[in-house]
């Protein structure tokens, strides 16, 4: 991950190099790392351009006196020059890589053999082939593990899908909004220099809009904040059940050993879906990264912050006085007169009167010694209610 951000993003600390990478002159990165369901261990990253304009920015560019076309024409030629969404065609079916039968993400690439053949074609081969067994997609039964069956439309997750095409990039020239080509609805976006490159499957976007830029900053900081069971003290309860639950008793009866198999179970099923992988368990000892970044950040503790903030000047909208309803009440002489007057009520359209009169207590000063009243009250009750209270 070293080599890739300072030889293909170009990524220069002190921002000296004018020339960049292959996305240009890179401001900052970030990125975490992360393990699949199989185990494979990989890299999500946020990089930002030097120049780059906000979602907000490039909508209110491309629109400015009926849209600025030159900047529109620009951005879509850098985007499309950097992403890819098809298959690079085969530049000679007869030509054969030396190493073309064994799966191209475990070469280095073309062999000083095709190269002494023919250069340009064997490094359109090996992309094309790269492309085909890395970024096309085939549909499996997980793209439609959230699909409730008819009526509902079956649609892979992923949304890939043949009919999700675009021939070309356009602004649209209302919202402003940008739609990039699509040529093969199948295949994952890509860039031809960094698949070449990781010789593996990736993946690119870019981020123009305000609800993309949410969801990829909700995913990384989602991501990088869950908690995990620790592979120690997973493993030590594992062990300590299977000792207990292992225990021979003759005296036992069938409920027993059948509750004990099922806590057996319990405790196997809860090490099984730990995100903990080999190749996690190799990077953790050989120190490797777990996130890659070009700043250093400070840990903000967020409650204890909150607090001094509190206590320093409260805010009139978080603490306001209390607020309750007045109880004068007229008299009554009995209880058998309240219960009089209560069945006659009921017999009413509106049996029963809500108060609605309220009045602000101001917090006093013995009260704001003691801490102050901190709450809203609401009192709400019926006069028959209160009467009987008054008569009891």
């Amino acid at each position: 991950m070293k080599a890739f951000i300072s030889e293909i993003l170009g990524y220069d600390p002190k921002q000296e190099d004018l020339e960049g990478g292959i996305l240009g002159v890179v401001k900052a990165y970030y990125g975490c790392v992360e393990a699949q369901g199989r185990g494979t261990v990989h890299c999500h990253m946020l990089v930002w351009l030097e120049g780059g304009l906000n979602p907000n920015q490039i909508k209110e560019k491309a629109l400015a006196n009926g849209g600025d076309l030159k900047f529109q024409e620009k951005l879509l030629a850098f985007l499309d020059d950097t992403i890819s969404t098809s298959i690079p065609s085969d530049p000679d079916p007869d030509f054969e890589l030396e190493l073309g039968k064994i799966h191209p993400c475990a070469t280095r690439g073309p062999t000083e053999s095709d190269n002494t053949r023919n250069v340009s074609a064997a490094r359109e081969k090996d992309l094309h082939n790269l492309v085909k067994k890395c970024q096309f997609h085939t549909h499996h039964p997980t793209c439609y593990k959230y699909w409730r069956g008819k009526p509902e439309p079956k649609e892979c997750r992923f949304d890939l899908d043949e009919s999700n095409t675009a021939p070309i990039s356009v602004f649209d020239p209302e919202t402003g909004e940008l739609t990039l080509r699509c040529l093969d609805g199948l295949v994952n976006n890509f860039n031809e220099s960094t698949i070449e490159a990781i010789r593996c499957n990736m993946d690119i976007k870019f981020i123009g809009s305000g609800p993309a830029a949410k969801a990829i900053h909700y995913y990384i900081t989602d991501y990088i904040t869950k908690t995990q069971l620790q592979a120690h003290v997973a493993y030590a309860a594992l062990e300590l059940a299977v000792g207990r639950l292992g225990e021979y008793d003759a005296n036992i009866d069938e409920y027993t050993v059948r509750a004990r198999r099922l806590l057996q179970k319990c405790a196997h099923s809860m090490i099984a879906k730990q995100e903990l992988s080999a190749q996690q368990v190799v990077s953790y000892l050989m120190d490797y990264e777990d996130h890659f970044t070009s700043h250093k950040f400070s840990s903000l503790y967020w409650t204890g912050f909150e607090k001094f903030i509190n206590d320093e000047d409260r805010s009139p909208e978080c603490y306001r006085s209390r607020v309750e309803i007045p109880q004068e009440l007229p008299e009554v002489s009995s209880p058998e007169d309240v219960n009089a007057e209560h069945d006659v009520n009921s017999d009413l359209d509106h049996p029963v009167d809500i108060a609605t009169a309220v009045h602000s207590l101001e917090t006093t000063e013995e009260e704001e010694e003691e801490g102050g009243v901190d709450e809203i009250t609401l009192i709400l009750t019926t006069q028959a209610d209160l009467r009987h209270q008054q008569a009891k």
